[in-house]
């Protein structure tokens, strides 16, 4: 009895900590740390990297060095009946692997991300679109705005394991699947549809192990999506809304809405702290917003050097944050500083990729 005793005052702690890391309906707070900790702790590993860049209108990927924040490698999608067309970028860390979807071919193409070789195509739907997958490397999900799916792509065996069809009366209304976030531990999925008749787009959560819709959220027009490391928040900017929506990811409630014209692109730094936007319409004037996600207060924007703002990423250290300028005839990414006691974002540099850069992700 006392050994089981024993055996219980070591256990119970742990067995405490392992459950509320666990992804369910009850609420977690949002746990920040400091540079320092994480640092101290493993978390950051330098500055090494690379930014992977889809090149919409010329078929390939660019691929950035985050150290010296130079194009290192370009490379083409496989050719299909159609001219490639690469959209957004994924990448599963665990096993290594670039996810790239290409619309025009209704496949994801999977890169490995050691040398950029091609390894396999995998069937989606039709008119793919935004892609995420969770931290724990078990599923990948990819928006098909033609077919009004989602395909779930078991990251494992790299096996469509599922077709999620966008609900029903959303599509009747108009709407499509557009943006796609998974929660960090991968038992809940939120697609954004858009398009939808009427003063507001939304967010539809669903279980990823039955695929069924478990709630769902009114929110602004044209709406994307992001989740803070280990939190019970999701952020939606609302490019036509001027706003970005903060929603309890759980019961789907509105908590917030934070001022931020044209906000559209989505990321957040490695500890959660900050949130970053893009003013996609705004030409440039005031192209970055960064918010402070411990009291959602808008810290100051940036002006870009070029027009159509869209997608961000961060490297590692989210010491570094680069920015996709899309459009037909553009071909630049720029590159800035950010730092925990300085997170507005300070211009570097701009790199040179191929034609309409448009998602992009950070891997190593």
């Amino acid at each position: 009895m006392r050994k089981l005793f024993a055996f219980l005052v070591i256990m119970l702690p742990l067995m405490l900590i392992v459950y509320s890391c666990s992804e369910s309906t009850t609420p977690l707070e949002t746990i920040n740390t400091d540079d320092e900790q994480l640092e101290k702790g493993g978390w950051y590993h330098g500055s090494a990297g690379n930014i992977v860049v889809a090149n919409r209108s010329s078929g390939s990927i660019s691929v950035i060095d985050t150290k010296i924040d130079e194009v290192t490698g370009t490379y083409q999608l496989p050719a299909g009946p159609n001219n490639p067309e690469p959209m957004y970028v994924v990448f599963d860390k665990r096993r290594q692997r670039a996810f790239v979807g290409d619309r025009a071919n209704n496949q994801v193409v999977v890169f490995r991300a050691t040398d950029f070789s091609v390894e396999t195509t995998i069937p989606v739907g039709q008119g793919v679109f935004h892609m995420w997958a969770d931290k724990l490397g078990k599923q990948l999900w990819v928006n098909n705005d033609i077919d009004n799916t989602t395909s779930v792509i078991d990251l494992g065996s790299l096996q469509v394991i599922a077709t999620v069809p966008t609900p029903a009366d959303l599509v009747s209304m108009g709407g499509k699947p557009h943006d796609v976030f998974l929660g960090p531990f991968g038992r809940l999925a939120y697609i954004s549809v858009v398009g939808v008749s009427g003063a507001s787009d939304y967010v539809v959560q669903f279980n990823t192990r039955t695929f069924q819709e478990t709630g769902r959220s009114a929110v602004g027009k044209d709406p994307h999506l992001s989740i803070p490391l280990i939190s019970r928040f999701l952020y939606v900017p609302c490019q036509n809304s001027d706003a970005v929506y903060v929603l309890n990811r759980f019961n789907m409630n509105i908590v917030e809405t934070i001022p931020a014209p044209g906000a559209h692109g989505a990321i957040m730094t490695t500890n959660g702290k900050y949130f970053y936007t893009t003013n996609l319409p705004g030409g440039g004037t005031n192209g970055l917003y960064a918010i402070n996600t411990r009291n959602n207060q808008v810290l100051g924007s940036t002006n870009t050097p070029y027009p159509v703002p869209h997608n961000v990423a961060v490297n590692n250290s989210s010491r570094k944050l680069y920015l996709t300028h899309s459009g037909g005839t553009s071909d630049k990414v720029t590159v800035y500083k950010i730092t925990n006691h300085n997170p507005v974002p300070v211009y570097l540099k701009e790199i040179t990729v191929e034609l309409n850069p448009f998602g992009l992700a950070f891997a190593r």
